[in-house]
């Protein structure tokens, strides 16, 4: 089969590697479409490999049961459906808990096994799966439904952990409205009461976000968070969701969120938050609001996802790349030419 590797620090390759054979407990998955998501990019990037031999990428992938292992119970062939891209352990207090995004097998980085980072990902004509991963998915698109493996599984359970506070009158911003900050607007019109403020750079990224169910967005400037405060009355918004994670996102996103309100880290662009222990002034981190790092979701976050796109709540905006054009479609994610997410198809 065909599949799209990491070879080397940077180095991307289309490869004919053998069909995965699959365990007792695993399925085979053909591939329909994989997303193509800013991890990706985080791993082209680094100094080294994750493994010492090829890796085939990709994390978002949606896809039909090919063979199924001998002890898999429940599944048939031909049946569609997604990959949950958390492969915890599924036994541990955590995991028995719903918690499955940080299992406890995973150590303190609690990042447990993920196809794509480590294992063998879905950029590929086909992929091995644990069987314990799979959710099915119906009829629904492939090209559109492999996004919500990541995209809307993140946004999901981020918007679940602050629902708390989308009450009536209340107010979420959305920095960065690329492949998860777009569904997440989605996600809390679909879910919630709150208005929803997007911000990002480019004016694109905006009208996006406004065919989405954003009331207002705003360009990045530096006076991006005093316009949060004047349309907050002075308070700031509840609920700031940072899809970027930059210098400049963490900055605004300490200016920009209330009292009693939630920051939530998701991009992982490397900002640093200047936090003081002092006081809480006009620029520093308000009395009672919390802060807090999310990766992933867990399998029940997934399920409510393609509930909502069965629905018509929730459509992935998606540019279709063929397998072979893996390296342009990272290459254009990379330059910020994507609108919505990027999605290659064997």
């Amino acid at each position: 089969m065909r599949a799209l590797q990491l070879t080397a620090p940077g180095v991307l390759e289309i490869r004919e590697v053998p069909i995965p054979e699959i365990g007792p407990a695993d399925l085979l998955l053909r591939v329909g479409a994989a997303g193509v998501c800013h991890s990706d990019l985080h791993v082209l990037r680094l100094s080294h490999t994750l493994r010492p031999h090829p890796m085939t990428l990709g994390h978002e992938v949606a896809g039909a049961v090919e063979a199924i292992g001998a002890d898999v119970e429940g599944r048939v062939l031909g049946e569609r459906g997604l990959v949950y891209l958390c492969w915890s352990c599924g036994r541990c207090r955590e995991c028995v808990s719903g918690n499955e995004n940080v299992c406890l097998a995973a150590g303190r980085g609690a990042s447990p096994p993920c196809p794509g980072l480590g294992p063998d990902g879905g950029m590929a004509d086909y992929i091995r799966i644990p069987a314990s991963s799979f959710v099915p998915i119906g009829d629904l698109d492939y090209a559109e439904a492999a996004p919500l493996a990541d995209a809307a599984l993140t946004s999901c359970h981020v918007i679940r952990g602050v629902a708390h506070l989308l009450r009536p009158g209340s107010t979420a911003v959305v920095i960065g409205v690329g492949g998860l900050g777009h569904v997440a607007v989605q996600i809390l019109t679909a879910t919630s009461a709150a208005r929803v403020i997007a911000i990002d750079v480019g004016r694109d990224k905006l009208d996006l976000a406004t065919r989405c169910g954003a009331e207002l967005g705003l360009i990045a400037e530096t006076d991006t968070a005093q316009r949060v405060l004047e349309l907050t009355e002075a308070r700031g918004a509840e609920v700031v969701l940072d899809f970027v994670g930059s210098e400049a996102t963490a900055a605004l996103a300490l200016e920009s969120v209330a009292p009693n309100g939630a920051y939530r880290m998701i991009g992982v662009a490397g900002g640093t938050l200047r936090l003081s222990t002092g006081a809480a002034g006009a620029t520093g981190w308000p009395w009672g609001a919390s802060i807090r790092k999310s990766y992933g979701g867990t399998k029940s976050d997934l399920i409510d996802a393609v509930a909502l796109a069965h629905a018509g709540k929730l459509r992935v905006q998606v540019e279709r790349f063929d397998l072979t054009d893996g390296r342009d479609a990272m290459d254009r994610l990379e330059r910020g030419l994507v609108t919505g997410r990027a999605v290659l198809v064997p």
